[in-house]
């Protein structure tokens, strides 16, 4: 048996990690000013955001043409895989991954496995590594979805957003209606809910020094539910500076914790704005 894993462009992957773990990463569109540019092909994250700050207009993204879907299947098909994992972000967020569901009983030269991760960012890149890993070892594809599912409901996290324009815009924050209007001081704390799967704000803080320390309270309160070794996980909306300086803060507290750096490329930028900050958490699968 040979597996294929494939996954989007907002797993942020380097284009190392893509090669080393043989991750296939399909570029998701974001549309500026009616032109559409694929993450991480046309548009670097950093011109992304000069763009950003300076428009005022609205970037929206989109989903890879399912055509670009069936040539790489058959592609991986004619390379010899049997089987492909697909992993991509949460279908709270996107319609891509019900769009591959539908279209993999239509595949009939591989079998296509389409895996919602119920996230996105680096989190689902590491979902996407450890499935590389396991297929390169020989696991099935059963085994390999089991510890995804594993993997996936240790999965935490908690965004500060400077403001929620872009969130509510893009209809992507399910209870928008209870933190508009907010004065500008406000830092609304956000989170995948862990049963809609949905982008929520949950939380509101006063300055964003409060509202990071509000997050360092939270990811105290995770490790003490959890009896696995944790991987965390900071990431960046074009603020490397204030990234590196709270990755090397949890560093410091939590020397037994693997702290990795990561960011918020174009698609995912979109939503949150510039200058937002996260705080992520995962099973440590090179641990546990």
């Amino acid at each position: 048996m040979k597996i294929a894993v494939v996954t989007d462009s907002t797993s942020y992957l380097s284009a190392e990690e893509a090669k080393r773990y043989n991750i296939h990463v399909v570029p998701i569109p974001v549309i500026i000013d009616g032109r559409s540019y694929d993450e991480g092909v046309d548009i670097t994250t950093e011109e992304f955001y000069d763009w950003l700050r300076n428009s005022k207009s609205f970037p929206s993204t989109s989903q890879p043409p399912l055509g670009e879907m069936i040539n790489l299947y058959n592609q991986l098909a004619d390379e010899g895989y049997d089987t492909v994992i697909s992993i991509h972000l949460a279908s709270t967020i996107s319609g891509f991954v019900n769009q591959l569901k539908n279209l993999a009983p239509t595949i009939d030269n591989i079998r296509v496995i389409p895996y919602d991760s119920q996230i996105t960012v680096k989190l689902m890149g590491y979902l996407a590594i450890e499935a590389s890993r396991m297929a390169a070892k020989g696991a099935t594809p059963e085994e390999i979805l089991a510890r995804l599912d594993d993997l996936r409901s240790t999965i935490g996290e908690y965004f500060v957003v400077d403001d929620l324009q872009n969130l509510v815009r893009g209809g992507r924050l399910s209870n928008a209606s209870a933190f508009i209007g907010s004065v500008l001081r406000i830092k609304p704390l956000l989170t995948f809910d862990d049963q809609t799967h949905e982008i929520v704000a949950f939380e509101k803080v006063r300055s964003r020094k409060k509202a990071l320390a509000r997050v360092e309270d939270l990811f105290v309160e995770a490790q003490a539910k959890v009896d696995y070794p944790l991987k965390a996980l900071v990431i960046d909306a074009n603020d490397p500076d204030g990234g590196a300086a709270w990755a090397a803060k949890i560093t410091q507290q939590y020397p037994d914790i693997p702290v990795e750096r990561s960011y918020f490329g174009p698609v995912i930028g979109a939503h949150l704005g510039e200058k937002a900050l996260a705080l992520a958490w995962i099973k440590d699968y090179e641990r546990a």
